[in-house]
């Protein structure tokens, strides 16, 4: 996972968090695809589940627009470190809400852990302050009582993965806590367009390999 880095891109040219974050998750969903859906299609009806880690940082994305996916493509996008990285934890969100919509025999659900005691925080740290700074602002957030221990942060994202109140397609900030995501992440048309381009990029992708291969 990436976490608010400095401007860059994937090998494959995709804007760093974004390529990450978002189509990697994706093309490891789409090769397991034909694996969920036969194992949902047993005739003891297991329950077949995809969770999606993504985050409340999704409301960094540019308000309204959401995703621009001609800019999906670029180191900088024009926007800052943090919006870049809400588009990618945007993305998260769409896709999960329309991997739902598609395959209504796999329980879906994108979730937010909470705000973790974790090093994940570093980057947006590099980007920013001083070192002097930046030893004193993760000090704080390794002891604050405001954040979350890596076991504790774990809840949500276990509780999606077995809860019987799991709503598919829903986005969960916190346990059973869902419906709180951005209007743009209520975007079905979004969700959908973000779909159609992710498939072909993936489709592109292939292609080349096999031209590679």
């Amino acid at each position: 996972m990436q976490h608010a880095n400095p401007p860059g891109l994937t090998a494959d040219g995709y804007e760093l968090q974004f390529g990450t974050n978002h189509m990697g998750h994706a093309l490891l969903a789409k090769l397991l695809l034909p694996l969920l859906l036969k194992t949902a299609e047993l005739e003891e009806k297991p329950d077949v589940r995809v969770v999606v880690m993504s985050s409340e940082g999704h409301k960094f994305a540019l308000p309204k627009v959401g995703l621009d996916l001609d800019l999906l493509k670029s180191e900088t996008m024009n926007v800052s470190t943090v919006r870049r990285y809400g588009a990618s934890k945007l993305a998260n969100v769409l896709f999960a809400r329309e991997l739902a919509k598609r395959f209504p025999q796999i329980t879906v659900a994108a979730v937010h852990p909470g705000f973790v005691t974790t090093n994940l925080a570093h980057s947006m740290a590099d980007s920013y302050l001083s070192l002097a700074v930046q030893n004193k602002v993760m000090a704080f957030l390794s002891y604050t009582p405001f954040f979350e221990t890596p076991d504790r942060g774990a809840k949500n994202q276990l509780w999606a993965s077995v809860s019987k109140d799991v709503v598919s397609g829903e986005y969960y900030a916190g346990v059973g806590k869902g419906g709180t995501q951005s209007a743009v992440a209520k975007d079905d048309d979004m969700a959908r367009r973000l779909w159609e381009w992710t498939e072909a990029e993936l489709a592109r992708l292939s292609r080349q390999l096999r031209l590679l291969s």
